[in-house]
């Protein structure tokens, strides 16, 4: 008790609680990217380019762009609970700041498990050596949140995986037709990508793209 006075005395509580600040402000966008839609997102979005073979069009910059901005639009209604039910009340002084970060953790982790594979979420419990819950809204976001990022990562390859597919069936069939044709010496995939984009622009991708990927989230 005497330890704890003195420190509140000499202002080293303080400090470390700035140092906990600091480090949790370094890491909030990591912490932010992983809890949400992000992930997906960009990994399907960097999946398709990579699958025209368009190399670096769109840039990173726009990808990154794009993925933030169908983040927000995914995550709107779990953001405007946040600030109904946690934000405002903190600010309006009726409740307590643990009171607001319960809550919003309670927000992003009933997002985090409509969108986690059960299979996921039992093994990172064994893992964890965490006692069954019969709601799994109790399982702590240490458990939680790996699992949600294994399920993101799982179903945005998946996803790629289907978008390569037919990409990958025009440059057979352009790989094909050239060496049939003896022309062994032109490049398959300077003939091929005219086709892909052609393809894509048609059928219209990036739109059932986007509306693929925000549709896939519960």
């Amino acid at each position: 008790m005497n330890e704890l006075l003195s420190g509140l005395n000499g202002g080293s509580v303080p400090s470390l609680e700035l140092i906990y600040l600091i480090t949790l402000v370094a890491l909030l966008p990591s912490i932010v990217i992983m809890m949400t839609s992000f992930t997906r997102t960009i990994i399907i979005l960097s999946f398709t380019r990579t699958a025209m073979g368009v190399q670096q069009t769109p840039p990173n910059m726009v990808l990154v762009g794009i993925s933030i901005f169908l983040t927000l639009y995914i995550m709107n209604p779990t953001l405007t609970r946040i600030n109904e039910e946690a934000y405002k009340p903190y600010k309006n002084g009726t409740i307590t700041q643990e009171q607001c970060i319960d809550r919003m953790s309670a927000e992003m982790k009933e997002f985090m498990l409509r969108n986690t594979e059960s299979a996921t979420l039992s093994r990172f419990v064994e893992m964890s050596k965490t006692e069954l819950q019969g709601d799994a809204r109790d399982y702590p976001l240490t458990v939680v949140t790996p699992a949600f990022m294994t399920s993101e990562l799982k179903r945005g390859f998946m996803a790629g995986l289907l978008i390569y597919l037919p990409f990958l069936l025009i440059d057979i069939v352009v790989s094909t037709t050239l060496m049939a044709m003896g022309m062994m010496m032109l490049p398959p995939a300077m003939v091929s990508m005219p086709f892909k984009l052609l393809l894509f622009v048609t059928v219209d991708g990036w739109g059932l793209l986007f509306s693929s990927i925000v549709r896939s989230f519960n």
